[in-house]
């Protein structure tokens, strides 16, 4: 006996939306919330589905597709990213797919296996260290992968990126050529390339033969979450003169709240962000911070994956390199 066909709306069901929103999805999926795509994604690998052969209008209207992961939709730094990936991919005739794993590893590779099953053409990562389920996922695929955002030792992907042990040494080392020396580092995620900048931050102290500190509340960082975390610093570390933050927003928080205590800064207190946000540029004092070429990254990348798909030879890791600014706080 012949089994059943899975229809459209079988899928629909599954997936718990309309029949409308699956076929959206399978002719143009940018237009489907990530969420819901990624549903219906994970639906139609786990039955199986494979759309009627005989009705290539599914297919036809759709541009082809290169997929995102970011870690979070609220950390500002990825805008300037997406901008400098969709600066190449609207010219380029290609569209993105944008998905978000909340600093999340598991919730990563879900991510991963859903974004592939929309046929990408390339994909685009914010991370160099991912679970083996997730390289396995990775390494079958067969397209073009960048990894951003950082220095990777992945040799058979595209990296473009700073380094950024380096930018947490360098901007330490001028912090202390100030005349700081009780200096304490701020993280945040405590992901790969918080890590990689304490670690930097570290070498540097030690050069100098003196004491870290660190405060990670392994929160996205805000400004918030600065202000909280120099209340707590102040408490753990009383003679502190000198703060590393891994975000420009956490900084900011860090300013305020000096500013709202008598602290005067960079007399008393010199601080330091990550990233050179415009919000740390326009305050009153001007924020000292590693600039970052974050708009650039996005870019590269996006152009040697594009090239890579269509066979063109390129050149594939690139380091884009970092800048550093004393601004008024430091």
């Amino acid at each position: 006996m012949k089994s059943q066909r899975i229809t459209l709306n079988d899928i629909a069901v599954l997936a718990g939306v309309t029949k409308m929103t699956v076929s959206r999805y399978l002719r143009t999926p940018d237009r489907v919330k990530p969420e819901t795509a990624a549903r219906i994604a994970a639906v139609i690998e786990e039955v199986g589905y494979q759309a009627d052969p005989d009705n290539p209008a599914l297919y036809s209207n759709s541009p082809p597709l290169i997929g995102v992961l970011v870690p979070s939709f609220n950390n500002l730094i990825f805008a300037d990213v997406l901008a400098g990936i969709e600066s190449v991919t609207s010219i380029q005739g290609y569209q993105t797919l944008v998905v978000n794993y909340d600093y999340n590893s598991k919730r990563e590779e879900e991510q991963i296996a859903a974004i592939l099953a929309f046929k990408i053409k390339g994909l685009l990562l914010t991370e160099s260290v991912h679970s083996l389920r997730a390289e396995k996922f990775l390494k079958t695929a067969k397209i073009p992968v960048a990894e951003i955002m950082g220095l990777s030792g992945n040799t058979d992907r595209i990296n473009v990126g700073f380094d950024n042990v380096k930018a947490g040494y360098d901007m330490t080392t001028m912090l202390l050529a100030s005349g700081k020396k009780r200096i304490i580092y701020f993280g945040s995620m405590s992901d790969i390339r918080d890590e990689q900048r304490y670690t930097g931050y570290c070498q540097a102290m030690a050069n100098h033969d003196l004491p870290t500190g660190r405060i990670s509340p392994n929160k996205i960082s805000s400004i918030s979450i600065g202000t909280g975390m120099m209340t707590l610093a102040s408490q753990m570390y009383p003679d502190m003169d000198g703060i590393l933050c891994t975000n420009d927003d956490l900084a900011v928080g860090v300013l305020q709240e000096c500013l709202a205590n008598g602290i005067s800064v960079p007399a008393q207190m010199a601080i330091a962000g990550f990233h050179g946000l415009e919000i740390g540029q326009i305050i009153t004092p001007r924020l000292a911070s590693v600039l970052t070429p974050r708009y650039e990254m996005g870019k590269v990348a996006t152009e040697i994956i594009i090239k890579k798909i269509k066979g063109l030879p390129t050149i594939e890791h690139v380091d884009l390199h970092f800048r550093l600014s004393m601004g008024e706080t430091i």
